[in-house]
């Protein structure tokens, strides 16, 4: 099978700093993504860039090393406290704690100071991270406004702005405060300009010619980039039917490591409670949950300590969760773009994954548009006695008292198939060498 993902091009081609060649070497980096291998030459060469990728295909350590590597040729003398040399900017506190992983990880040897701040946590522990000089600044828009207009730091001598799912920013209204902050940066033809979004629709391209200097589009298609790697199916279930054949196909295909969909917390909640009653060991994220809360639970997740995540959309974009196996949208989403972000939780990075989705009788509608979006239609799997189990466990409780998540849920100790304790089934971990 032909690989999408990887292209046949090295960071070793690129005139790089053997600082950030080290980092890279280190992270085990030798072949760049064609995101990377499309867009690292004009980046290099000073050209701004508006690209189009999906999640999942190395954007993230495209601009990283552009941003890097721009910095690194073009010192600031003696930058003072709360000086900010790059800003990049991502919709949600999840993506822009995984920019802020990868950026410590690829600039590890490069001496490059990169911090975070986001919104629910940590509020003057961020804001102390200004004393000093700051060469890149990853944050979400409200959080950064916030220390701004403070006068917590400074953007007068920014020589790169990245702003990451721009999409997502209009989507999540975030773009009066993405205009705000550009308009404090020096001006477009001073520094490196990079842009990248799901889809490059045309109020995303207006932003990017008003703000950038002259950007040059590159476009991966998300067709090409998963067509091979994921097999999706659709299921046309009765409502009444969709959390038994959930079951069944969890039962049936025993996934490593799942993530199911929803539309509504509600129904999260409600299918939390259906899974581990029937001894499926699972936890929910949502968009209420503290941000503590919800690292520790997908640390957790990513641990092995339960197998099945149960997600509204605050979750669809900006995770990486190595080793996700089957993505379920157990409901539809109602735009055509998130279904593409939701099952690219799996085959991330060139692997394989399997997503299965519920038409049911409230989201069969939006089908068509998602077909029309991807370009192709979904097969269909029939829904066999087989896949719906003959007897399931009703929860105990309808509605839960929630404290929390991951080991603060009082129904933790409710029952599961045999009314007893129910305990986790805690998965093996991958071999890290493999795929």
């Amino acid at each position: 099978m032909e690989n999408f993902y990887l292209s046949q091009t090295r960071f070793t081609d690129f005139p790089l700093d053997e600082r950030l060649l080290a980092s890279l070497d280190e992270t085990g980096f030798e072949f760049c993504s064609r995101i990377q291998a499309e867009t690292l030459p004009l980046a290099l060469a000073g050209q701004d860039i508006a690209g189009q990728a999906q999640t999942g295909t190395g954007k993230t350590g495209a601009f990283l090393v552009a941003v890097f590597q721009h910095l690194l040729k073009n010192p600031l003398p003696n930058p003072g406290a709360g000086t900010v040399r790059c800003l990049i900017l991502a919709p949600t506190r999840e993506l822009a704690i995984q920019i802020a992983r990868d950026a410590e990880a690829l600039g590890k040897h490069t001496g490059l100071r990169s911090v975070l701040v986001y919104g629910g946590a940590g509020y003057d522990k961020q804001r102390r991270q200004f004393e000093q000089a700051v060469d890149v600044l990853i944050g979400t828009p409200g959080r950064v406004i916030d220390y701004y207009k403070q006068h917590v730091f400074t953007l007068k001598h920014a020589q790169a702005l990245v702003m990451d799912e721009a999409d997502r920013m209009f989507d999540m209204g975030f773009i009066q405060d993405v205009r705000y902050l550009m308009q404090k940066l020096p001006p477009p033809t001073k520094r490196l300009n990079m842009l990248f979004s799901a889809t490059l629709s045309q109020r995303v391209l207006e932003l990017a010619y008003e703000h950038m200097n002259n950007p040059q589009q590159i476009k991966i298609e998300a067709e090409s980039v998963r067509a091979d790697n994921i097999t999706e199916h659709v299921y046309f279930p009765a409502n009444e039917e969709k959390i038994p054949l959930l079951i069944g196909l969890i039962r049936q295909l025993n996934p490593f490591r799942a993530i199911v969909f929803v539309n509504t917390k509600h129904i999260a909640e409600k299918i939390d409670d259906y899974l581990r009653a029937n001894g499926i060991s699972s936890d929910l994220i949502s968009g209420d949950v503290r941000q503590n809360k919800r690292e520790k639970l997908l640390q957790a997740f990513e641990a092995g300590d339960f197998q099945v995540l149960i997600a509204t959309d605050v979750a669809a974009r900006g995770l990486h969760i190595p080793d996700v196996s089957h993505v379920f949208n157990f409901d539809l989403p109602q735009l055509a773009e998130d279904y593409v972000h939701r099952i690219g939780r799996t085959a991330r990075a060139g692997a394989s994954g399997e997503a299965h989705s519920f038409a049911c009788e409230d989201t069969a509608f939006y089908l068509p548009d998602i077909e029309q979006y991807t370009g192709k239609s979904i097969p269909v799997a029939k829904i066999t006695a087989a896949l719906l189990p003959a007897e399931l466990q009703r929860p105990q409780r309808s509605q839960r008292e929630r404290v929390g998540h991951h080991g603060q849920d009082k129904h933790r100790s409710q029952t599961g198939n045999s009314g007893g304790e129910q305990r986790r089934r805690r998965r093996p971990r991958s071999n890290p060498n493999a795929g």
